[in-house]
């Protein structure tokens, strides 16, 4: 009876490991999983949060948020993300990340990012920041460029948060 009795108990642990291990698996790298615990990650980043308030943020047409756009260059027919970064008492707070609610952007207040999955995590490891990526055509990149290039410091956090926030690059995003 004790030998049937640890069996059951290895085989046990073995299941609830396999079971956990699925249920905490990385999100794919741009699905909308994953756009919602970036949007977490961006509001306890405080170079995001306020290095992009008062003047950035404040640039919206009066709708009171940004829009950005994401996806992978390299995954034909996935779906983009979207990140809708709201002006909150000046500062810029992440308030949705998920799949596309603003199909249309307003290209003098919104942005569209996109690059290869190898660029992405390149850019998400620190390898290089926004200033090469996009002189060197790594990130394609839509928006107020002039506005980017004012903010390089908080550009480069945003683009580093692709390299904090798990997630599986193997797969295309559904």
């Amino acid at each position: 009876m004790n030998k049937h009795l640890k069996t059951l108990t290895v085989l046990s642990a073995l299941l609830l490991t396999s079971f956990s291990g699925a249920a905490s698996a990385a999100p794919t790298l741009m699905s909308a999983d994953w756009a919602a615990q970036t949007c977490d990650a961006w509001n306890k980043n405080p170079t995001l949060t306020n290095g992009l308030g008062g003047k950035w943020i404040a640039n919206n047409k009066g709708r009171g948020y940004k829009i950005i756009h994401l996806y992978r260059s390299d995954c034909e027919n996935s779906p983009q993300v979207e990140l809708r970064i709201s002006d909150q008492n000046g500062k810029a707070i992440c308030t949705y990340g998920g799949k596309i609610e603003t199909p249309k952007l307003d290209p003098s207040v919104d942005y569209l990012m996109y690059a290869t999955t190898n660029k992405w995590h390149d850019m998400g490891a620190g390898e290089y920041g926004p200033m090469k990526a996009m002189m060197f055509g790594r990130l394609k990149f839509e928006g107020p460029k002039m506005e980017a290039m004012s903010v390089m410091g908080p550009f480069e956090q945003f683009l580093l948060l692709v390299g904090k926030v798990p997630s599986n690059e193997s797969e295309c995003p559904k």
